[in-house]
């Protein structure tokens, strides 16, 4: 004879419900520490030293008279140092180093955890402000990407997956041109990026499917050309990013007051214009030749020149 299916009212008079649902909040409190902590460890993995390979390749593009760009082919080796961390937020800065003694200062990204502003690339050097739900970012982390004079690139957020002995995060964000593009070509504006993060037996791999993109106000946007994009980072030991770690330690400080004078424009909460150049020059330019020991005030007004009212 089957047994009678007990009812909600059933359930709520029952004296052990409030003992079963203390023990199911305790189980999913102790579930979300457990993945906390495995997102954070595959967040950290990403720090060392790499040799890194960029490969990117044009796909699919809806015009039958598009002419596919070269494939496009690179290598490097980088430092990558943990330069913030706290319970809810990872800073990671990424260096270049050429020929093992020059060090460019490259991307950072900063990962932080359910949180509800970031900045969203627009199009022509222009960033909207956008508060999500607290509901929308619940379990998921914010990759916010900035440029070599820490401005803003581009950021997403996702829920890392830690499943069949797998470590990755998926988003799609908008950003401005890739460096590799961003002054040969003219003929998008806009380039949405599928990015998928995964940790590896080798390091990690940046993995992307990428859509260039006409935007212009009021108007649907219009698909230039697909790409696929690799970028793999494959873990070599430290010893061999020397150069950088310590040229990181000569200069951090000049970069943790950009840094500053970047976070006081963010706390604004408000739509962002950057110009692209000041007396003919970008960003990088006027802030790459300053002194380490330059006042946070010449930095402010440094970047500050750069702000559209």
């Amino acid at each position: 004879m089957c047994q009678e299916i007990l009812t909600k009212s059933d359930i709520m008079k029952s004296r052990n419900f409030i003992p079963l649902v203390l023990v199911m909040l305790i189980f999913w409190a102790t579930n979300a520490q457990e993945s906390l902590k495995e997102d954070r460890k595959a967040i950290k993995e990403m720090c060392g030293c790499f040799e890194v390979t960029f490969k990117y390749t044009e796909t699919f593009a809806p015009e039958i008279d598009y002419e596919k760009a070269y494939d496009y082919t690179a290598t490097a080796l980088e430092w990558a140092e943990m330069i913030e961390e706290d319970d809810e937020k990872i800073s990671i800065q990424h260096l270049l180093v050429i020929n093992d003694s020059t060090i460019i200062k490259h991307w950072r990204q900063d990962w932080t955890y359910e949180d509800r502003t970031r900045y969203e690339y627009d199009k022509d050097n222009k960033w909207k402000f956008v508060k999500s739900p607290k509901k929308a970012v619940k379990g998921q982390w914010t990759q916010s990407v900035y440029q070599v004079d820490d401005s803003p690139r581009y950021s997403g957020s996702a829920t890392w997956i830690h499943a069949d002995g797998r470590h990755y995060w998926d988003d799609e964000a908008d950003s401005p041109l890739p460096r590799r593009e961003y002054s040969k070509r003219s003929d998008y504006n806009v380039m949405n990026r599928g990015n998928h993060v995964e940790i590896t037996d080798y390091g990690w791999l940046h993995e992307q499917d990428n859509k260039k993109i006409i935007r212009e106000d009021g108007e649907e946007d219009v698909l230039l050309v697909q790409e696929k994009g690799y970028n793999v980072y494959k873990k070599v030991p430290d010893s061999k990013c020397l150069a950088a770690k310590n040229w990181w330690k000569e200069n951090k400080e000049f970069w943790v007051k950009a840094r500053k004078n970047w976070a006081t424009i963010f706390d604004n909460n408000e739509d962002l214009t950057l110009k692209k150049s000041v007396d003919g020059k970008p960003l990088f330019m006027h802030l790459f030749p300053m002194d380490v020991n330059t006042s946070e005030d010449k930095i402010e007004a440094t970047i500050e020149e750069f702000i559209e009212e």
